[in-house]
């Protein structure tokens, strides 16, 4: 990481940064046919007008057609078609009267860049409402003619929404199985290979994810569906297995090499059988072959009990892998299958008003969306700027809540427009007259745009462009006006959400202390919950919340990188406190997988005495990361030294872990001492 900001360097890597698509290509091919078909059923039929608009409606709701259950796709992709069919109909009746006009693009704007705090599917909603008001604004029209083209634009989204969840009555649960299959994928990953103590645990926004799809907000019963909430749960158990054990191989040199090899083919076949929804015999016979090996094991190894107790979660995953498992069996691992607390809703009217304060950044990004798009749509009209609605349009889509997106999706948005100009003016001149060329090309672009919109934006923007420029051609504009009139408006729409930001900014300097520090607060909350009183809910209630806080913080640490002006002291010491939280928490993992054997220990009331004060000491550090106010070193030496004497006289197998990780949670909060009174104290935020 570089102690100051560089501008040349952020903008090359903001240029050049190409990440793996993560969108299927199935996904991208429905898009394109969903915007391309229904124009080239028009132009086929006579209909052309018609067909426009059902394909533009297709396009405004293309990106909330996700991977996932068909439910939540389904609840997606139509509330974004109402909502576009909406603002296309606002936008329509209020064109021709501009203070109405700029009320409604203020209430657009403010509405839509508030619904952030519901998340990235709601934010495009919130999106797309702003871009179909301005965009329609500019073709005024009667009532009699603005309800039939804003029906089009929504049913366009609904037409989208029907493919998509065509296949729902035939394969009932297949996205739920490939979510699995892909985390059970990358367990496989995970068990063949060592990880820094201070990389952030693996597969922690997956784990998220899936619990959110199987256990959150569309409840759906039936023996398959239990047995994926069971799976969900093992998926969760074994993935802390391996990290315990990843952890303890460290001082484990006996183990047999082809250990790790077998849990991964096992894990692999479990994947295959949930992909394809075949009979998890192949995985089973590798669990069994693992069974073997482990037959073999020294007794005496710390790895031994960790082994024993993955095997038993690898053979319950592959017995509720083939959906045949006891009723009795699936209920009661059920009865513990729950959404944990952290990642739960809440009421969407208490997190309005929760942020309806200057201190909350999506209010603040709510009123700069307002206020930027209010001036556009004025300066739009004011100026008398041919296709204008694009100079909205553009600060609507470039503005975000932080710097660092902002300041990226500004910069590829031009990049990436002059390049789609100049593809699309190749293209059009080789081919002028081709209408059946021009729809096939449209089909490619908009496939493009949809699979490369995660990957290189730059490079979607420049499909974008020259969809749009087609587009617009079947309308009767003409191709080399739209470019040159895009290229203007874009590059004013910009510069426009850029000032907005640099006015009145929310910089991420002023928020990364209070993320990490919320990210310690949970590792405390997490290690109390190890102790004899807490509860398995309560455990994984805190992991979750855990895994949340530190995801969060790993965002914000990557804003603080791309912010201009930022303390270095303040990234670097971020960088550091981040890396050995991750060394605590990986400790803690390690120790919640060895207590889950369930041994009885005489030394309990010592060990959980321990665990309250090392609790208690990571809070104080976490309130001392937010307040940056002097903390007292630790003195945790003395309780873990009695700690160990204790364990000592105890000869069962996970003493030598216990009086292991005794000494290292030691040193990990030692360690975090160590870096908030060098790096972070002395940091001040703007």
């Amino acid at each position: 990481m570089s102690p100051t900001y560089s501008l040349r360097a952020s903008l090359l890597h903001t240029l050049t940064h190409f990440k793996r698509p993560d969108v299927p290509p199935r996904i991208a091919l429905r898009a394109a046919l969903l915007v391309a078909g229904p124009l080239a059923i028009g132009v086929a039929t006579g209909h052309e007008a018609v067909g426009l608009g059902l394909g533009a409606g297709a396009f405004n709701v293309i990106f909330s057609d996700q991977p996932g259950p068909y439910r939540q796709r389904l609840t997606r992709i139509v509330l974004a078609a109402l909502a576009a069919g909406v603002a296309a109909l606002a936008g329509f009746l209020l064109g021709a009267h501009l203070p109405w006009l700029l009320a409604a693009v203020a209430a657009s704007g403010f509405l839509g860049g508030l619904l952030v705090v519901f998340g990235a599917d709601m934010a495009r909603v919130g999106m797309i409402s702003m871009i179909l008001l301005v965009i329609a604004a500019a073709s005024p029209m009667p009532w009699s003619q603005a309800w039939p083209a804003s029906v089009l634009i929504a049913a366009g989204g609904l037409l989208l929404a029907v493919v998509s969840v065509a296949a729902w009555p035939l394969q009932r649960y297949r996205p739920e199985r490939q979510a699995l299959a892909s985390i059970f994928r990358d367990l496989a990953q995970l068990a063949t290979r060592r990880e820094s103590e201070e990389e952030a645990p693996a597969l922690s926004d997956a784990i998220n994810r899936l619990q959110q799809m199987l256990l959150g907000r569309h409840p759906v019963r039936g023996r398959a569906v239990e047995a994926l909430r069971v799976l969900t749960e093992l998926a969760e158990r074994i993935r802390l297995e391996l990290l315990a054990i990843d952890q303890l191989r460290r001082t484990e040199t006996t183990v047999d090499g082809a250990l790790p090899v077998a849990i991964g083919d096992t894990l692999s076949q479990l994947a295959e059988a949930l992909e394809h929804g075949r009979e998890p015999t192949a995985a089973e016979q590798h669990a069994e072959r693992l069974r073997q090996r482990l037959d073999a094991l020294n007794a005496s190894s710390v790895l031994a009990p960790r082994l024993r107790a993955l095997h038993g979660q690898l053979t319950a995953a592959a017995r509720n892998a083939r959906w045949a498992g006891s009723r009795g069996e699936i209920r009661a691992l059920r009865s513990e299958a729950h959404l944990p607390r952290a990642l739960r809703g809440v009421s969407p009217w208490a997190t309005l008003r929760a942020n309806l304060t200057l201190h909350s950044a999506a209010f603040r990004h709510a009123l700069r969306c307002a206020v930027c798009l209010v001036l556009a749509q004025w300066l739009e009209r004011t100026l008398g700027l041919p296709r204008g609605y694009w100079l909205p349009m553009t600060a609507a889509i470039v503005l975000r809540p932080d710097f660092a997106a902002t300041f990226s999706f500004g910069l590829l948005r031009i990049v990436g427009t002059v390049l789609g100009l100049v593809l699309t003016s190749l293209l059009l001149m080789a081919v002028p007259d081709a209408v059946w060329a021009h729809v096939l090309l449209l089909g490619i672009l908009v496939f493009a745009f949809r699979y490369l919109a995660t990957a290189h934006y730059g490079l979607a923007v420049a499909a974008l462009t020259g969809a749009v420029v087609i587009l617009l051609s079947f309308e009767g504009s003409s191709p080399d006006a739209a470019v040159l009139d895009r290229l203007l408006n874009t590059a004013l729409g910009c510069g426009l959400a850029l000032t907005a930001y640099l006015v009145w900014p929310t910089w991420e300097r002023g928020r990364t202390r209070a993320a990490l520090a919320d990210m310690l607060h949970t590792y405390a909350d997490y290690l109390e919950a190890l102790t004899e009183h807490g509860t398995r809910r309560q455990r994984d209630d805190t992991r979750a919340a855990a895994r949340l806080a530190r995801s969060n913080a790993q965002a914000s640490l990557e804003r603080l990188r791309a912010e201009p002006g930022a303390p270095p002291a303040l990234r670097q010491g971020g960088e550091s406190l981040f890396a050995n939280g991750n060394r605590l928490v990986r400790t803690a993992m390690t120790l919640e997988a060895v207590l889950h054997d369930g041994e009885t220990l005489p030394a309990r009331d010592v060990l959980d005495d321990y665990l309250t004060h090392v609790a208690a000491t990571v809070r104080t550090l976490s309130e001392a990361c937010d307040t940056q106010r002097d903390v007292p070193s630790p003195d945790l030496r003395a309780r873990q030294q009695a700690l160990t004497a204790r364990l000592a006289a105890h000869t069962g197998a996970i003493t030598p872990s216990l009086i292991a990780l005794s000494d290292r949670l030691a040193d990990n909060v030692d360690t975090l001492h160590h870096v908030l009174d060098r790096d972070m104290r002395s940091t001040t935020p703007d």
